[in-house]
């Protein structure tokens, strides 16, 4: 239901689209008074009476992707698309192949839509970054999500805050008129006390602010005295009359209420309003000044845009500003919430880079910087939408399909801390650009790797209470490692200071740190590197050093096996240093298994005293 909130308008009466035949216009006077589930069953139909053909496989799919099915809309557009279609159709269909977690396979869709259209910006951004997902997978979790015990077994959505009052919109109200998009009944506003505990109790309609239509979200001055919400036009009787056609016409809109009592008086429909448009889902600034919306009113970028008015201290507006395309894109952005700090935006997109369906974004709006997709748990393949956040008790509300259904989740910030990495030589305190940093979580996988800015910065974003570890490394120094454990606050600081290498070189070898293997493995450790890394810098600073690597084992396994083992640790340490650039001529390899103890321990050898043994030593062949 949250559709009526994302699409250009509704049809109360229908009206005629041109068709091939009498059976098909039955069917699109269905689609067209998004009555869609008994559209989809006339297209079947004809399907059925193998009247099917590409025009009727896309109304299917288009039905199907109005109500969020993504398997039936899937398979709907694969047929329609067996024959050439407009660009939007590639890219719903690769939206909801998306959907289905099928990236692959949307990629490919995405491609033909980038090919179709190569000028909207939802082209340029998948050509840009076409293997986004993973990383996006990978992004640092910044809230947790639980399910309330405010939804239903209808459509429930747009919850906000304010004090105790827990307002949502919802279509449970099996007293009202069912409306055919969905077959669920007409959409009203709603009121639930939002307890101490954190349950959510008591919920009822709002009867002075709800309509025979469809009502509601709604948004709260800081005062509790105003009141900005969703709703259908015919409350005002502004509809549009085609006498030819004998259709009604009715648009979102906006409408301002004040409080009286316990009650909503003075149900105004706002001045920016058309019957040419739609206007809904207003959220207003903490200060009053500002009314965020969502429209697609003429001077928008894509179908449905985010837009925001001046609201002057006399309660007259301003002209509304489109929020421009950091924000908007060809597809749809809705559902907007400005944050108390009145500069955080957060909305929902199809048209932005995402795991399917609508995700959720934030803005910084103060600064000029891109949205950026908050990523799970918050964003899944289905639609997650209307987003908002309540900062006095630190605490948010999505809406979500995720489970079949538009429900409401709660949400909880993640502890987290911005981690300040900052690199310099150890020695003389200059700042180093250019060094590579890595993070690793406590399980040692790396969770990212960036490069240092030139204040020798990187940044990262991490969980409170939780231990990271930081890896810095550059040329001509010594790698080290620095362990991040920030506890609550807003941010930590980690000083990586780099020694400059200094390796001993002596007339037969060059002493490193032993470059230690883990049991039974031939592969070179991140330690392992690090000393390597040293080795690499000396042989670029002398071009004529020649390098013989011995690598070693302990005495566990057979003597056969252990020399096979060392010569493959020894052709892994010399196929590193060739992988850094050093010539192959320059590094030779040899593998000496347990002929050659650095602890002579015999049977009784403990467990560093084996870890000593399997080890490469650098010996020096020329100079």
């Amino acid at each position: 239901m949250k559709n009526l909130y994302i699409t250009l308008s509704f049809v109360a009466v229908s009206f005629t689209i041109s068709a091939q035949n009498k059976d098909t216009k039955a069917a699109d006077k269905l689609f067209a008074r998004y009555e869609y589930v008994d559209a989809a069953k006339a297209y079947l139909k004809l399907v059925e009476n193998d009247k099917g053909d590409a025009y009727v496989y896309k109304q299917l799919a288009d039905t199907y992707y109005n109500m969020f099915n993504a398997a039936e809309a899937a398979k709907w557009y694969a047929r329609a698309t067996e024959t050439n279609q407009d660009a939007e159709t590639y890219y719903r269909y690769a939206q909801m192949l998306k959907a289905n977690g099928k990236y692959e396979e949307s990629n490919k869709q995405m491609q033909k839509f980038a090919a179709a259209a190569p000028n909207d910006s939802r082209a340029k951004a998948f050509k840009e970054n076409p293997n986004y997902v993973p990383r996006l997978l990978d992004k640092t979790k910044l809230y947790n999500v639980n399910s309330s015990d405010v939804s239903s077994d209808k459509s429930d959505f747009g919850a906000v805050l304010y004090d105790n009052a827990l307002y949502f919109t919802s279509a449970r109200n099996g007293a009202r008129k069912s409306y055919g998009w969905t077959d669920e009944p007409f959409l009203d506003v709603y009121k639930a006390d939002y307890n101490t505990d954190g349950t959510i109790t008591n919920a009822g309609t709002v009867t002075s602010l709800n309509s025979q239509y469809h009502d509601g979200p709604l948004t709260m001055s800081a005062d509790g005295n105003t009141v900005y919400f969703s709703s259908d036009s015919f409350r005002e009787k502004t509809f549009e009359k085609d006498k030819a056609n004998k259709l009604k016409l009715s648009r979102n809109s906006i409408f301002r209420a004040t409080k009286s009592g316990d009650s909503w008086t003075d149900v105004t429909m706002l001045p920016f309003n058309s019957k040419e448009f739609s206007t809904s889902n207003p959220s207003l600034s903490r200060d009053g000044k500002t009314l965020y919306f969502s429209s697609d009113r003429p001077g928008s970028v894509g179908g449905v845009d985010i837009w925001k008015v001046a609201v002057n201290a006399d309660g007259t507006f301003g002209e509304p500003q489109n929020l421009g395309n950091k924000v908007n894109t060809e597809g749809n952005e809705s559902f907007p919430f400005i944050a108390d700090d009145n500069k955080t935006l957060f909305f929902s997109s199809s048209g932005k880079p995402g795991l399917g369906g609508l995700d959720v974004f934030q803005i910084d709006l103060s600064n000029g910087s891109e949205a950026t997709n908050i990523g799970k748990p918050v964003n899944t393949e289905k639609d997650d939408f209307a987003f908002t956040f309540n900062g006095a008790k630190n605490i948010g509300f999505l809406s979500s399909n995720r489970n079949g259904n538009d429900d409401i989740f709660i949400v909880n910030p993640v502890c987290g801390v911005d981690a300040l990495i900052v690199v310099t030589d150890a020695k003389t305190g200059a700042i180093l650009a250019n060094a590579s940093v890595s993070i690793l979580d406590d399980k040692k996988n790396v969770i990212a790797t960036e490069m240092s800015n030139a204040r020798g910065e990187v940044k990262y974003r991490v969980e409170c209470d939780k231990a990271y570890v930081v890896q810095a490394s550059k040329d001509g120094y010594e790698g080290n490692t620095f362990a991040i454990t920030p506890s609550k606050g807003p941010s930590a600081k980690i000083d990586a200071a780099l020694q400059p290498i200094d390796v001993i070189v002596t007339p037969t070898e060059i002493v490193l740190k032993p470059i230690f293997f883990e049991y039974d493995k031939s592969n070179i450790t991140q330690e392992g590197a690090f000393e390597l890394d040293k080795l690499v810098q000396v042989m670029k600073n002398n071009s004529k050093l020649v390098i013989l690597a011995k690598s070693h084992t302990d005495n566990r396994g057979t003597d056969k096996y252990n020399l096979r083992l060392s010569d493959r640790r020894a052709k892994s340490t010399a196929q590193y240093i060739i992988s850094k650039g050093i010539d192959p001529s320059r590094i030779s390899a040899k593998g000496m298994g347990e002929l050659e103890p650095k602890v002579d321990c015999g049977k009784d050898c403990t467990e560093e005293q084996h870890a000593q043994n399997r080890r490469s030593e650098f010996l020096i062949v020329a100079q």
